[in-house]
Formats: structure tokens, C-alpha cells, sequence
């Protein structure tokens, strides 16, 4: 009796543990979830896709109107707008910093409309579907929902930077970095740049 309560136990502490093979069947499990979602997100955006490449991208010059000159104390130094235009995608990217330059915030926003926008856009959107979270010493990566919105949250522990992306709208797609800032601030700029009025 006392052999079968043993060997119940080492199984039982065999499966609890952290071993290959329950990250084996941990990973399958994420891998079939994640792929459902991917399934059910292309469903969803056909229509979207189909929509989003009858409508006429945003202008440089309206894109730069969008871009606001400073966002929470950090002032606008930098700006480029059209890089993707050769392809047919619109695009722009502003980069913000605090007098002293301690603090760095640059946003990159991409156009999804239009029939290469739209191309453009779909596999980022896919990506969104997913669900992960990973961390290490130096690094977490993860997807979280915010204002209803999915986007990929990166934060970098050994330097103090962030890396968010997100798609606004099912059709911008912005990607959000900052540089001495921890998620919470880099969230607070992205508030403050009004993602909302893009193409509004």
C-alpha cells in the first residue's frame, strides 16, 4: 500500500512540475487556441479588407495634421511622412523628446487603405489575434486588450523602453516607442496623441 501512495505521489509531483512534456502539451494547447483565433480574426476581416481597399489613404498632408507638436511635455524634433508612397502606403512617424532629451517617444502609424495598405495591414491584424506572454531577465512581451483594443505590449527591463503596437480602427496601424519610459507612460503618450481622430 505504502509503494502505491509513493508512486501515486512521484506521478502526481512528475505532472505538477514544470517538465518537457507538460510544456509540450501547454504549448499544443496555446498553439490550437491561438490558431482558432487566427481562423475567426481572418473570417472577420475579409469584409474588412474588402472595404478598407475602395477607400483613398490618407494624404501627407493630412497625416501631418493629425500629428500633434508635443505630447505630454515632450516636444515634436522629428518628422517623416511618405516613406512607404513608392509601394502606394501611407504612412508617417513622429519622434518626441523632453528638453534635456532624457526622455524619447516616436510613433509610426500606417495607413491600412488602399489596395497595398490593406495587404500591408492584414498580417499585422493576424498578429493581434494571438495570445502570448513571455518574460525574461531583460525582456517581457505579452498581448493585452486596452480601450477594447489588442495590441503587443514589449517592455525592455534592462534599459527602461517600450515597445507598443496596436491597430486603431482595424485600419491604422501604429506602433508606439518609448525610449527611458515604462509601459504605463507610453500608453499615457499614446492617449494623448488621439488615435481616434486618425481619418476622422
Amino acid at each position: 500500500m505504502k509503494k502505491i501512495i509513493f508512486t501515486l505521489v512521484s506521478v502526481l509531483l512528475f505532472v505538477a512540475c514544470d517538465n518537457p512534456v507538460s510544456k509540450k502539451i501547454k504549448e499544443a494547447k496555446e498553439n490550437v487556441s491561438n490558431t482558432t483565433e487566427a481562423v475567426k480574426e481572418l473570417n472577420n476581416m475579409q469584409e474588412d479588407l474588402m472595404e478598407l481597399q475602395k477607400i483613398e489613404p490618407l494624404t501627407n498632408e493630412e497625416l501631418k495634421e493629425w500629428l500633434p507638436d508635443d505630447i505630454n511635455g515632450m516636444k515634436r524634433i522629428a518628422f517623416k511622412a511618405g516613406q512607404m508612397g513608392m509601394v502606394q502606403i501611407a504612412s508617417i512617424e513622429g519622434t518626441y523628446a523632453t528638453e534635456d532629451k532624457s526622455k524619447k517617444f516616436k510613433i509610426e502609424v500606417i495607413d491600412g487603405a488602399g489596395q497595398m495598405g490593406a495587404a500591408a495591414t492584414a498580417g499585422m491584424r493576424m498578429l493581434f489575434s494571438q495570445e502570448f506572454e513571455e518574460e525574461t531577465e531583460t525582456k517581457m512581451r505579452r498581448t493585452v486588450k486596452k480601450n477594447g483594443v489588442k495590441a503587443i505590449e514589449e517592455y525592455r527591463k534592462n534599459n527602461n523602453s517600450t515597445t507598443i503596437e496596436l491597430m486603431q480602427n482595424n485600419r491604422f496601424y501604429l506602433k508606439a516607442t518609448g525610449t527611458n519610459m515604462d509601459v504605463d507612460e507610453t500608453w499615457d503618450a499614446i492617449d494623448e496623441i488621439d488615435a481616434d481622430d486618425l481619418g476622422a
